[in-house]
Protein backbone atom coordinates (compact mmCIF):
# COMPACT_ATOMS: atom_id res chain seq x y z
CA UNK A 1 0.00 0.00 0.00
CA UNK A 2 1.46 3.56 -0.86
CA UNK A 3 1.75 6.89 1.16
CA UNK A 4 -0.94 9.08 0.24
CA UNK A 5 0.45 12.29 -1.55
CA UNK A 6 -2.03 14.97 -2.34
CA UNK A 7 -1.36 18.16 -3.52
CA UNK A 8 -4.25 21.08 -4.15
CA UNK A 9 -4.26 24.65 -5.61
CA UNK A 10 -6.67 26.82 -6.85
CA UNK A 11 -7.52 28.25 -10.45
CA UNK A 12 -9.64 30.75 -12.12
CA UNK A 13 -11.87 29.59 -14.94
CA UNK A 14 -12.14 31.40 -18.36
CA UNK A 15 -15.64 32.39 -16.81
CA UNK A 16 -14.06 33.88 -13.83
CA UNK A 17 -15.19 30.83 -11.54
CA UNK A 18 -12.90 30.15 -8.72
CA UNK A 19 -11.98 26.15 -9.45
CA UNK A 20 -10.33 23.75 -6.70
CA UNK A 21 -8.37 20.76 -7.90
CA UNK A 22 -6.32 18.42 -6.10
CA UNK A 23 -4.65 15.40 -7.42
CA UNK A 24 -3.45 12.24 -5.30
CA UNK A 25 -0.69 9.84 -6.13
CA UNK A 26 -1.52 6.49 -4.37
CA UNK A 27 -0.10 3.22 -5.36
CA UNK A 28 1.75 4.39 -7.88
CA UNK A 29 -1.14 6.47 -9.94
CA UNK A 30 -2.62 10.28 -10.08
CA UNK A 31 -6.22 10.88 -9.43
CA UNK A 32 -7.18 14.61 -10.24
CA UNK A 33 -10.47 15.84 -9.30
CA UNK A 34 -12.08 19.03 -9.16
CA UNK A 35 -14.57 21.37 -8.43
CA UNK A 36 -16.26 24.74 -8.43
CA UNK A 37 -16.27 27.05 -5.87
CA UNK A 38 -19.79 26.73 -4.30
CA UNK A 39 -19.93 22.89 -5.51
CA UNK A 40 -20.33 20.06 -2.57
CA UNK A 41 -19.36 17.35 -4.89
CA UNK A 42 -15.74 16.93 -6.46
CA UNK A 43 -15.65 15.19 -10.46
CA UNK A 44 -13.19 12.83 -10.86
CA UNK A 45 -11.00 12.70 -14.00
CA UNK A 46 -9.97 9.36 -15.89
CA UNK A 47 -8.42 11.55 -18.49
CA UNK A 48 -7.41 14.55 -16.90
CA UNK A 49 -7.12 18.41 -18.64
CA UNK A 50 -3.86 19.02 -20.10
CA UNK A 51 -4.08 21.84 -18.21
CA UNK A 52 -4.46 20.64 -14.62
CA UNK A 53 -1.55 18.51 -15.52
CA UNK A 54 0.75 21.66 -16.29
CA UNK A 55 -0.61 23.22 -13.00
CA UNK A 56 0.13 19.97 -11.54
CA UNK A 57 3.85 19.41 -12.76
CA UNK A 58 4.48 23.11 -11.46
CA UNK A 59 3.30 22.31 -8.30
CA UNK A 60 5.45 19.39 -7.73
CA UNK A 61 8.30 21.24 -9.09
CA UNK A 62 8.62 23.47 -6.64
CA UNK A 63 8.28 20.92 -3.88
CA UNK A 64 10.42 19.13 -5.33
CA UNK A 65 12.70 21.55 -5.21
CA UNK A 66 12.40 22.89 -1.30
CA UNK A 67 13.11 18.77 -1.00
CA UNK A 68 9.48 18.14 -0.44
CA UNK A 69 8.77 14.55 -2.66
CA UNK A 70 10.68 12.87 -4.83
CA UNK A 71 11.72 13.25 -8.28
CA UNK A 72 10.17 10.05 -9.23
CA UNK A 73 6.82 12.27 -8.55
CA UNK A 74 7.76 14.83 -11.55
CA UNK A 75 9.35 12.11 -13.92
CA UNK A 76 5.75 10.31 -13.61
CA UNK A 77 4.16 13.30 -14.18
CA UNK A 78 5.79 14.05 -17.32
CA UNK A 79 5.27 10.68 -18.73
CA UNK A 80 1.16 11.79 -18.51
CA UNK A 81 1.73 14.73 -19.85
CA UNK A 82 4.00 13.20 -22.74
CA UNK A 83 1.11 10.50 -23.16
CA UNK A 84 -1.25 12.95 -23.32
CA UNK A 85 0.20 14.93 -26.35
CA UNK A 86 1.70 17.46 -24.17
CA UNK A 87 5.37 18.80 -23.70
CA UNK A 88 6.81 18.73 -20.12
CA UNK A 89 8.76 21.75 -19.08
CA UNK A 90 12.14 20.94 -19.54
CA UNK A 91 13.66 21.62 -15.84
CA UNK A 92 17.11 21.02 -14.86
CA UNK A 93 17.79 18.11 -12.39
CA UNK A 94 19.61 19.23 -9.40
CA UNK A 95 21.37 16.82 -6.95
Amino acid sequence: MGIRNIHEWRSTTAEGERREIRAEKFGGRWRIQAKLKGDETWTYYDVPLLEDLAELRDVLWRKYQRKRLPWTDVESLDEMIKQRGGVPEEEEEED
